[in-house]
This record gives C-alpha cells, sequence and structure tokens, in this order.
C-alpha cells in the first residue's frame, strides 16, 4: 500500500482507508500510516485530494499533515525552548490546517477524524477552553472511545497546555472508567503518569491508594483487549513500570510475563542501558513478589 502511494495510485490509498469502515479508531490508524508516507512525498495525496474533493478522508489527511508540518517548525521541545521565530511560524500554520480540518468535516458529517485534526491543532492555536470544549464533544459525539482523540485532548489538560497535574488526572481516571471492553483506551491513564514523571523529572513519584486502584482497573480492562492490539505491548510496558513503583509487586510480575522478553519501548528508554533497566525491573518485581521466577531465553528486541 505505502509502495502504490509513493508510486502515485492514490486510488489503493483509498480503497485501504475505506475498507478500515466505521471503525474509527482502524481508519484513523490508516491514516497516519499515509500521513508518514505524505511527509516524504505528498504528490499522490495532492492528486488524490485532485480527482475526489469530496472525499473526506483525503481532506482530513491534508489537514492532518498540514499540522504536523506546522508541529515540526515548531519542534518538540517546552514552549521556553522553542525559538521566538519558529513559535510565530508554527502558530500561523495552525489556521489553514483547522479550517482544512473543518472543510473535511462537512463532507463526511459522521466521520471523527477531523475533529481529531481540530482538536490536535487546538492547543497549538492558543484555543482556550471554552473553545476547546466544543471540539471535544462533536468528537465524542461520533466516536466516544476515540483514542487518538483522547490522547491529543488529554495533551490539551495537561499543565505545560491549559490544564493542571490535577485536571490532567481527573481525565485520564475518567477515560479508564469509560472505556469499553476490548478497547485499550484505559491506558490513557498511563500515558497520564508517564506525562507527570517526564515533566517533574523524577524517576519515582508518590503513589497513592486511588492511583493502584486505578493501576489494578487498568489491568483488567487490558485483559478484553484482544491480544494483537498493535498498542497493547508498549501500554504493558508502562503499566509493569508504574506497578512496580506503586509496589504492586505481583501484579507487576503478571505484567512482565504479559511482555516476554521484549525492551525498547517506554519507560526503557530514559535509561542508558534499555535492556538491562527492564531486567532489573523485571527481578525486582520477581523478588518483591515472593514468586519463583519463569526461566525465559535472554532475548531483547524493540517492544512489538
Amino acid at each position: 500500500m505505502a509502495d502504490a502511494a509513493w508510486e502515485g495510485d492514490w486510488e489503493t490509498a483509498e480503497r485501504y482507508v475505506s475498507a478500515a469502515g466505521e471503525d474509527w479508531d482502524e481508519r484513523w490508524a490508516r491514516l497516519e500510516l499515509l500521513q508518514h508516507v505524505a511527509r516524504e512525498d505528498d504528490a499522490w495525496l495532492e492528486a488524490w485530494h485532485a480527482a475526489e474533493p469530496g472525499n473526506c478522508d483525503a481532506a482530513t489527511l491534508r489537514a492532518s499533515l498540514m499540522v504536523h508540518r506546522a508541529w515540526e517548525v515548531r519542534g518538540s521541545g517546552y514552549a521556553h525552548e522553542v525559538l521566538s521565530s519558529d513559535m510565530d511560524r508554527f502558530r500561523a500554520m495552525l489556521p489553514a490546517a483547522i479550517e482544512e480540518a473543518q472543510r473535511a468535516a462537512l463532507l463526511d458529517p459522521a466521520n471523527p477524524g477531523p475533529w481529531v485534526v481540530m482538536i490536535t491543532a487546538a492547543r497549538g492555536a492558543k484555543y482556550r477552553r471554552a473553545r476547546f470544549k466544543p471540539l471535544w464533544e462533536e468528537l465524542v459525539a461520533r466516536a466516544p472511545h476515540h483514542y487518538e482523540g483522547h490522547w491529543q485532548a488529554l495533551q490539551y489538560w495537561c499543565a505545560k497546555w491549559y490544564g493542571s497535574d490535577r485536571r490532567m488526572m481527573r481525565f485520564a481516571r475518567q477515560t479508564v472508567r469509560k472505556a469499553p471492553p476490548g478497547s485499550p483506551l484505559a491506558g490513557i491513564y498511563l500515558h497520564a503518569l508517564n506525562e507527570l514523571t517526564e515533566r517533574h523529572l523524577v524517576v519515582a513519584m508518590p503513589f497513592t491508594p486511588l492511583t493502584r486502584k486505578t493501576l489494578k482497573q487498568v489491568a483488567a480492562s487490558f485483559e478484553q483487549v484482544p491480544p494483537d492490539d498493535e498498542r497493547l505491548p508498549a501500554l504493558r510496558h508502562l503499566l509493569a513500570h508504574y506497578m512496580l513503583q506503586s509496589m504492586l509487586y505481583t501484579a507487576a510480575l503478571e505484567q512482565f510475563r504479559l511482555i516476554g522478553p521484549w525492551c525498547g519501548a517506554q519507560p526503557w528508554f530514559k535509561y542508558e542501558h534499555a535492556a538491562i533497566a527492564f531486567e532489573i525491573a523485571r527481578a525486582t518485581a520477581v523478588k518483591r513478589s515472593r514468586t519463583r521466577p519463569v526461566s525465559n531465553p535472554p532475548v531483547y528486541g524493540m517492544s512489538r
């Protein structure tokens, strides 16, 4: 499919996206894959849009690509780390992306994709809460459990943008409660914990009974997620890590067993030797849980 797009065959790309039907998470994942292709060469995307100006997916993809190109100008640093000239260019690029997403939304009113783009752009465009909330309401009206939409909203509600630690964690706990069976949506809570850890530059944080309870809820939710869900392994790495920090040693060990002998995901990236950090964490879970270890071959690789 990617090769076909690079060769200008936008019809294959169109069929690839539309085949996802109303599985909105899958549809978005396919758009994201195509976006990576378009970042290298978007001639096929422009040909698709020209041939089918009424296609919501093509318009959504164009809008999303515009947002990501703006973010490339800004970079991933905190606001005080970004040159004022780059920040000005970044913010000047976003209104056109939002307008493109708004046009896409009119092409297929049931499709949540354009609203995910708008939510992504909203924090960069300095939307205050009164402007952000209607966008969020439009998204969840179409796809109440959209994973990427919730991740982008979590970013909006974190302290480095337009929320606070308390607002972000409240949003994350609400997401755990409403996660439907079979969805990894409860993993948004783990991203919130990771945001706290990275922003406060701490290796370990104090964990409350509420945190431990919520981590157990996340684990229970993951039990219902199909094991072949691509998002699940990386989320289990975070879950095992935070369970270990919260002294839920037996529960952490169970996550390590489900992960298998794989490392290379967050949170191990923060260490100089990710494989060693992973092994130490797993060994700690074994020791503290007082459970006989299950032998695994010492195979290391990127998380699946």
